[in-house]
């Protein structure tokens, strides 16, 4: 594959990740907008690992925390580390139940260019909605079991290419009363396990086909790919108590309507 579109596909798959704008829809569009070939599941995986080692590198006293939480449980500031992982554990169970019956009707069945935009455009405009209607109510650490797992519950509906995993998670942690700083923390430690858990089933799936081998290619695509999410993941939590969520549902909304665009008149 040639090293322009490695390089393309991982500063793209860094980028989206953690923005609310959907990874799997651009990695999704590229090849049908450029007509490169598909990049193949094995770089899939490679820019997806790019993006859990940005994701765990930027919080990694987050996972400090759980860590020890877990494995002193009786240590007075334990509590809170334990909180935070047993919430992160409960938004995950709904994500790996329905991936788990999903994953074969989404990955052959479902992506396509309309779904991708139509999914761009509403999920957009919800995120917009829930921001504007509902009021911070509290912080991270005062999550509960049952904001948790309303999370987790939105997240099954980025298993739809062009919803943004973030972008739900995001929305879901609004509406819970979480400000625009906290949701992006936690939507961001909820990626870990689901990133991880997605990886390792595709691995599987790579396996099972005999395709083992991991060459340069996908090397280059996890290293670009986890620069990209790095630098993606400092500025967002930086800034998005400041500029908000209208940034990215412009862009969505454009992106949607591009997307329309091609599919009804190219």
């Amino acid at each position: 594959m040639p090293f322009f579109h490695i390089f393309v596909l991982a500063i793209v798959q860094g980028i989206t990740e953690f923005l609310p704008i959907s990874s799997s829809g651009h990695l999704l569009i590229i090849p049908s907008l450029t007509g490169w070939l598909d990049q193949g599941l094995s770089i899939d995986i490679a820019v997806h690992v790019g993006t859990l080692f940005a994701v765990m590198i930027y919080f990694w006293r987050d996972l400090l925390d759980i860590a020890k939480a877990f494995l002193t449980p009786r240590k007075e500031n334990a509590v809170d580390g334990r909180r935070l992982g047993f919430h992160i554990v409960i938004a995950t169970i709904p994500a790996v139940l329905a991936g788990a019956a999903m994953y074969y009707l989404i990955s052959n069945d479902l992506r396509s260019i309309l779904l991708v935009a139509a999914t761009t455009i509403i999920f957009g405009l919800f995120l917009g909605w829930a921001d504007k209607k509902y009021p911070v109510k509290k912080e991270l650490h005062a999550m509960t079991a049952m904001d948790a797992l309303v999370i987790g519950l939105y997240q099954v509906l980025s298993l739809l290419p062009g919803t943004s995993r973030s972008g739900i998670t995001m929305t879901a942690a609004r509406i819970r009363g979480l400000d625009r700083t906290d949701a992006a923390h936690f939507s961001m430690l909820l990626s870990i396990p689901t990133i991880a858990g997605a990886g390792l089933l595709a691995s599987i799936s790579l396996i099972s086909d005999g395709n083992v081998e991991v060459g340069l290619d996908a090397a280059i695509a996890a290293i670009v790919s986890c620069a990209a999410a790095l630098l993606v993941v400092s500025l967002l939590m930086r800034w998005i108590g400041k500029i908000g969520y209208t940034p990215f549902i412009i862009y969505r909304l454009l992106l949607g309507a591009f997307l329309l665009g091609i599919y009804f008149f190219a």
